[in-house]
């Protein structure tokens, strides 16, 4: 019979495996609620390592754990992470095979699996669910809750259906965790998970090593001039985000023209290139990346040093979340905040699409119905209702009026033809030739006849009729199952066109469906109020660090702090009236009060200021080789801190070596003697001169 998990086995746990001294303020609390049990909600703020809660009550609890997570390169990221550790996990998302996912399955019920990650709308497919929930679960934790909560800065509609999950894996204890959550978001995570009376742990949002930074501008000129003084003034790891795809482009370009090694990153890039560019980021080959607001959700890497926003976010809870990438090692670095007043326009422009007026819905329901009447309901689009009002409702509006009317059941959607097809192309032809070798010559053949009928088209979405392709494909009956067969392995993406709208009673009126007016009114409101919460938070002529804490209901908030341009002193109102001086180097946070001082850590005895940078660099060095030679990002290997600790310390022997902060046996087993030769100076490297 299997002990039971105790505080104290997730201590020593803490210590002999994951190489830690002690937790960091409210891991304790939250592990200790899991290990007894009970439902817990954990707001902890980035970098104040969530992942803990959940991670080591998963490797004392006798079954496994299931961790719902919303993106691909958060579960790639942290599976590398405890993999590298030699802790057993896995990961269920879209980048696998039907063969890979079933391996891992059948891992799991091995019991050779302690965690699985896995995407909300795996658990819709095949036998996936059933599989887990016949395996038993311990522990179900829900990463980024707020993605739950339509108040929340991120609802995302694959997060509703994590509570019938839960059911159906058996009510197991469950642990939500999220760092950006106000009380009303987390009283909404609570009722949409429902947890039954959880233990609710909110640790202070203060992140005292971060400088908080905001450059007014006018112009795209002046942010791109404050953008390269800015990364110019402040070494280290930047992420730079960009409203759009076309900004994140031609940003990437200023930084190059300006010599700073920086690369793009966004959605509209194939799989491989977005994988080559975050490994890049992630190994410390590029000083900056260049991204829309999905990257960074969930990586775990600690040395990012400096976040700048070129174009302001819409809430506080997204900048909050998207700047607090920076410094999560604990040491000193910079958010920044390029604003111009203009850039409001186009998250008005989003909210008033997004959650139309009455009006706007009213108008789309009367051209249904004139539609219906000419006989070509069945091929309205979003564009054609727009169009068929002359410009008076724009294709976003009319896009969410027919949501609102589908909702209400006003409208439905008739299923589409198997004649048409909608494909458009993902994969690279480099990947195209390297993966589909033998066995796949259907599918390869079948990709050049799509090519060969629509040519690059295919790359942007393309409509094909199946029956017009060559013979040998099967036409509408065998073209399916091989397109199937290629979105599995994400080499595209495709779907039926011909669907049409139908009204549920062409002679009804509007007010005959149950539409809740108000409460779209009251979201509209919502993102509006968030969306003026940040321009306040530019213009605030007062501490920004207190105006942050106090939006998320932080007791702890002052007037004064000394890590924000207002209280340094160091705010210039206009990038423009002194383009050499936006703010001054010097307005990293340093050492902060005692009313303002984050909890000291455990391992806080160690000044690692004090290390010398060219032992510094021989550990960074060392560090990308073993990165490499594991094919890890460089983080996974060491975080900074532990590079630090070891130039200060200069352990000479295995024992003393395995005291450092952040080594843990494994580490210590697979690393200590290559560490040992580069501290004594006896590995020929070279260090990059500081």
């Amino acid at each position: 019979m299997t002990a039971p998990a105790t505080l104290d086995g997730a201590r020593a746990l803490l210590r002999e495996r994951l190489g830690f001294s002690g937790f960091r303020p409210g891991q304790e609390r939250a592990i200790e609620s899991v290990l007894a049990g009970r439902d817990t909600l954990v707001v902890l703020p980035t970098g104040g390592g969530k992942s803990l809660c959940y991670q080591v009550p998963a490797l004392l609890l006798p079954r496994l754990t299931v961790v719902v997570s919303p993106l691909i390169s958060l579960m790639k990221d942290q599976v590398d992470a405890l993999t590298a550790r030699n802790l057993p996990a896995a990961f269920l998302n879209s980048t696998l095979t039907p063969n890979e996912i079933a391996d891992r399955l059948a891992r799991a019920e091995r019991g050779e699996l302690k965690l699985l990650y896995v995407a909300p709308e795996r658990f819709d497919m095949g036998r996936t669910l059933e599989r887990i929930a016949g395996i038993g679960v311990s522990l179900l934790a829900v990463d980024e809750a707020h993605c739950i909560s339509e108040w929340g800065h991120d609802f995302r509609p694959s997060y509703l259906r994590v509570r019938q999950v839960r059911e159906r894996l058996g009510l197991p204890p469950t642990i939500a965790l999220t760092a950006t959550a106000t009380p009303e978001v987390r009283r909404d995570i609570i009722k949409q998970l429902g947890l039954a009376q959880p233990e609710i742990i909110v640790t202070g949002f203060d992140r005292a090593n971060l400088s908080y930074h905001v450059v007014r501008t006018r112009t795209e000129a002046d942010k791109d001039g404050a953008l390269v003084r800015t990364l110019k003034r402040f070494p280290g790891q930047a992420i730079v985000y960009a409203a759009t795809r076309r900004a994140v482009e031609r940003i990437a370009g200023v930084l190059d023209r300006a010599k700073i090694p920086a690369l793009a990153y966004h959605a509209g890039l194939d799989d491989d290139h977005r994988h080559a560019v975050q490994d890049a980021f992630m190994n410390e080959e590029v000083r900056a990346i260049v991204a829309t607001n999905a990257f960074g959700m969930g990586i775990d890497k600690a040395n990012v040093r400096l976040v700048v926003h070129h174009a302001m976010p819409g809430s506080l809870e997204a900048y909050y979340q998207e700047a607090g990438r920076a410094g999560r090692d604990g040491e000193p670095s910079a958010c920044v905040l390029l604003h111009a007043f203009r850039d409001r326009f186009t998250h008005e422009f989003f909210i008033k699409s997004g959650y139309p007026e009455r009006a706007v819905v009213e108008r789309v329901y009367a051209e249904l119905r004139r539609a219906a009447d000419d006989g070509g309901l069945a091929a309205l689009t979003p564009e054609s209702v727009s169009a068929r009002s002359h410009g008076k409702v724009k294709e976003r509006e009319a896009e969410s009026a027919l949501r609102i009317l589908a909702t209400a059941g006003a409208v439905s959607v008739e299923q589409g033809s198997v004649q048409r097809l909608r494909v458009r192309l993902l994969a690279a032809p480099e990947r195209i030739r390297a993966e589909l070798g033998p066995g796949h010559e259907q599918e390869l053949e079948l990709l050049r006849a799509l090519w060969r009928a629509v040519g690059a088209r295919l790359e942007s979405g393309a409509v094909i009729d199946p029956d017009g392709l060559p013979p040998g494909f099967g036409g509408a009956i065998g073209v399916p199952p091989l397109l199937d067969a290629l979105q599995s392995r994400q080499f595209l993406t495709w779907e039926r066109t011909g669907t049409g709208l139908r009204l549920a009673d062409r002679n009804a009126a509007i007010d005959r469906f149950r539409i809740d007016w108000d409460a779209i009114a009251r979201r509209r409101k919502a993102e509006t109020a968030k969306l003026d919460a940040v321009q306040r938070y530019a213009y605030t002529e007062k501490c920004r660090r207190g105006f942050l804490l106090r939006y998320f209901g932080d007791p702890a908030a002052s007037d004064r702090c000394e890590g924000c341009d207002i209280c340094l002193g160091t705010h210039v109102k206009e990038a423009e009236s002194d383009s050499n001086r936006p703010f001054q180097h010097e307005s990293a946070p340093r050492k902060r009060s005692a009313e303002h001082r984050a909890p000291s850590r455990p391992d806080s005895e160690v000044d690692v200021t004090a290390a010398d940078p060219a032992v510094v660099g021989a550990l960074r060095t060392l560090r990308g080789k073993l990165a490499k030679e594991e094919k890890v990002p460089a983080y996974v290997i060491f975080p900074d801190r532990t590079l630090a600790e070891l130039a200060v310390r200069r352990p000479r022997t295995l024992d003393d070596l395995g005291a450092v902060h952040g080594v843990g046996p494994a580490r210590l087993e697979k690393y200590g003697e290559r560490l040992l030769e580069v501290l004594a100076g006896d590995a020929g490297t070279e260090a990059p001169p500081p």
